[in-house]
């Protein structure tokens, strides 16, 4: 009888459960991700974090702990060198399902499992993500609007002008633009000498 345990037994004695978990681990470590079921995945995130998790502080009785589980010197090794350094500044979490569809043979659920720091393409995500601030809607409403006022401001005068203007005026400046140049340069010359009396006086 199974009474009281939770545990997946994936259909095998506890032995053989053992085997598969222990070589499953290993390749993971050596190859950082695998291709299984996703009933077998979830089993092997609770074997191997803990193991990951002992190979943070590289002592003689944790190498021999992960030893009696693994049976693996190529993996030990790759664990407590290349893998522990990666994984310092993690609290857990060394570990990534992504489920990948039904296998075609038994229509078996299956899924990548890899470990988290070695995917570049994540990682290169993860950091353009953290690199964008985040901008509230208010903020950017409110400058929308600031920008669209001195653009109305600007356009509005210009239609006033052209509404205000007769067609005959328009029509006596195309007739004759040297008259209208010389009339222009002449009011300034006024101001100027009104300007010069009042200094005198």
């Amino acid at each position: 009888m199974r009474h009281g345990k939770k545990f997946n037994h994936l259909g095998r004695t506890a032995s053989h459960r053992a085997a598969l978990l222990s070589n499953m681990a290993s390749s993971l470590i050596l190859h950082k991700r695998i291709q299984t079921t996703v009933a077998k995945a979830k089993e092997l995130r609770k074997y191997v974090e803990p193991m990951i998790t002992k190979s943070k502080t590289d002592s003689t009785n944790n190498r021999r702990v992960v030893f009696s589980y693994l049976q693996n010197k190529d993996a030990i090794k790759e664990l407590f060198s290349i893998v522990s350094e990666k994984v310092a500044n993690r609290p857990g979490g060394y570990t990534r399902i992504i489920k990948l569809g039904n296998r075609l043979g038994d229509n078996a659920e299956i899924c990548f499992i890899e470990l988290v720091d070695f995917n570049e393409t994540m990682l290169a995500a993860s950091a353009e993500k953290a690199g964008k601030t985040r901008r509230s809607r208010r903020g950017g409403a409110a400058k929308a609007t600031e920008a669209a006022a001195p653009v109305a401001a600007a356009e509005a005068p210009s239609a006033e002008v052209v509404e205000e203007a007769p067609a005959a005026e328009v029509v006596a400046e195309e007739a004759a633009p040297e008259v209208a140049e010389e009339v222009a340069p002449e009011a300034p010359a006024t101001e100027e000498s009104t300007e010069e009396k009042g200094e005198d006086a």
